[in-house]
């Protein structure tokens, strides 16, 4: 499995990267928004010149016509580029004609086993289920992971699953256990992945032995 960060911001990703965890990226326009004053284009192709691996970028347009070509001009922008396209139906008719080119796509707002289907048999690389979004209104976001990567390993569907709109490290645990191929996450919950209270009170113990070591016998 991988681990994609859920970001538009530069620092976040070399970050990431610099720990050897971090796959791919996953991008919006909200996103992309946060980071300020800024080209969408430019800044994605700059994203996938530093990631080398999977950028999802996201179409803004409704229209299967104008989905097609805006997703024509973000696959251009650099190879590892993924066409983030909505689960609409002019979205799955989008998706056939963008994958029958060769365009990865990765169908975004998926919310139940029937959406990331039907996604997946027009051709989708990626379908992304949105875990807390289904958490927020007392549904079960990881039961859907679970239940799209039964339908996909009964039938042998080569789609990824990218479980999405992830909220806390015990997300990233569940999601990997049902099925998910990749946990696409926010920089803070990839940082709450390395604590935990034990390991802090290990190594404080570890540095007190070693100062009392030293202390005595000289390093």
């Amino acid at each position: 499995m991988k681990l994609f960060l859920d970001t538009a911001n530069i620092n976040e990703i070399e970050k990431g990267l610099e720990w050897g965890v971090i796959r791919g990226v996953t991008t919006n326009p909200s996103l992309v928004a946060k980071e300020g004053s800024i080209s969408f284009r430019q800044h994605v192709k700059k994203i996938a010149e530093i990631v080398k691996g999977p950028v999802s970028a996201e179409v803004i347009s409704m229209d299967t016509e104008e989905m097609i070509a805006e997703a024509r001009s973000l696959s251009s922008l650099d190879p590892n580029i993924v066409v983030k396209i909505p689960m609409i139906q002019n979205g799955i008719a989008a998706t056939k004609k963008l994958s029958s080119e060769g365009i990865p796509v990765n169908v975004t707002l998926v919310f139940s086993p029937q959406q990331a289907l039907l996604a997946a048999l027009a051709g989708a690389a990626y379908v992304s289920p949105f875990v807390g979004r289904l958490d927020d209104i007392g549904e079960d976001g990881i039961g859907l992971v679970r239940d799209i990567a039964q339908i996909f390993s009964i039938h042998n569907i080569k789609t990824e699953i990218i479980a999405a709109s992830i909220r806390h490290s015990r997300h990233v645990f569940d999601a990997v256990v049902a099925g998910a191929h990749v946990v696409t996450l926010p920089f803070n919950v990839l940082e709450q992945m390395f604590n935990h209270p034990l390991t802090d009170k290990g190594l404080k113990k570890f540095l007190a032995d070693w100062e009392v070591y030293v202390k005595h016998h000289g390093y």
